[in-house]
């Protein structure tokens, strides 16, 4: 069972804390890592790009000049691809790309992560993380003494409007609770910042 320092808010050890080894020890499955961060971004696309293919632009109903005697190529419409302002060919419509993956392979996949994160020593445990008032400045003091002042999610094991709101501001910087944590933002951060009081509600869930 891997253990790991909790610190506080100005980077000072204040004691550990023993992590469940089927969520925070197992070995990382690259393969349904990179499914899982597919299936985020797939289910991101808006798919609105759209154009007009030929029986949708405007005009076009008259035969531009007779079928034969005139020494041009025949032509049944103007508003066909090769035309200015013709339609195009097999034009892209809205379309949704959302796919959904097996409720196994989602929770195998985000403790992958929890566990990589582990293994390549980017996780900091922090005993509390609060602010008086909404106060960024606070929050990337703080960052910054556990060294995560860059791309750092940072998981609450509750919704506090005031570190949230005071985090928002810091470029890199994301929040998020137990009940709605991702594989790609907690692979796509440099440091995973959690309050000591989440990690029995993730072992809680993904145990």
């Amino acid at each position: 069972m891997p253990n790991i320092e909790v610190l506080d808010m100005t980077g000072k050890k204040v004691g550990d804390v023993a992590l469940s080894e089927s969520v925070f020890g197992i070995e990382p499955n690259t393969v349904v890592l990179h499914q899982l961060v597919v299936n985020y971004l797939a289910n991101n696309r808006q798919g609105t790009q759209s154009a007009l293919t030929r029986a949708e632009v405007r005009g076009g109903g008259r035969k531009p000049w007779k079928q034969k005697g005139t020494g041009h190529a025949r032509q049944g419409s103007t508003r066909a691809p090769q035309w200015t302002h013709g339609g195009v060919v097999f034009a892209p419509k809205p379309r949704s790309y959302r796919f959904t993956v097996n409720k196994k392979v989602r929770r195998l996949a985000i403790k992958s992560a929890f566990s990589s994160k582990v293994k390549d020593s980017q996780l900091v445990v922090l005993d509390k993380i609060t602010v008086e008032d909404y106060s960024t400045k606070t929050i990337a003091a703080a960052l910054k003494a556990i060294g995560a002042e860059k791309k750092a999610l940072i998981v609450l094991d509750s919704v506090d409007t005031k570190v949230i709101n005071s985090a928002r501001n810091i470029p890199g910087v994301k929040t998020a609770q137990v009940n709605t944590l991702n594989v790609y933002d907690i692979i796509n951060a440099d440091k995973l910042v959690i309050v000591k009081d989440a990690i029995s509600k993730i072992e809680e869930v993904y145990a």
